[in-house]
């Protein structure tokens, strides 16, 4: 079954290869949807695919490349977006 989720990461997040590193996981796992870095420094993730693809992924954003540091995470449900067929990066 298909679930979407978005995501918002705070912490460091720039400059250490974060958005990278999540679109190579985004492959990895399936999950197609969106990454943007916001002005604060955050990440704002959509991302929807299998629920255990999702849930790898979801994991993989909780931790990030060795560099990142994961300060605070948010998580939260979302509608499916049929359209989505990548992940934007």
């Amino acid at each position: 079954m298909i679930k979407a989720v978005t995501i918002k990461v705070n912490g460091r997040l720039q400059n250490v290869g974060y958005r990278h590193y999540a679109r190579l996981a985004a492959q990895d796992y399936g999950i197609v949807g969106k990454f943007v870095n916001n002005d604060d420094g955050s990440a704002y993730i959509e991302a929807q695919g299998e629920e255990q693809g999702l849930q790898d992924f979801i994991d993989y954003c909780k931790k990030g490349p060795a560099w990142a540091r994961i300060d605070k995470i948010e998580i939260e449900a979302a509608e499916v977006n049929e359209g989505l067929t990548a992940f934007d990066a």
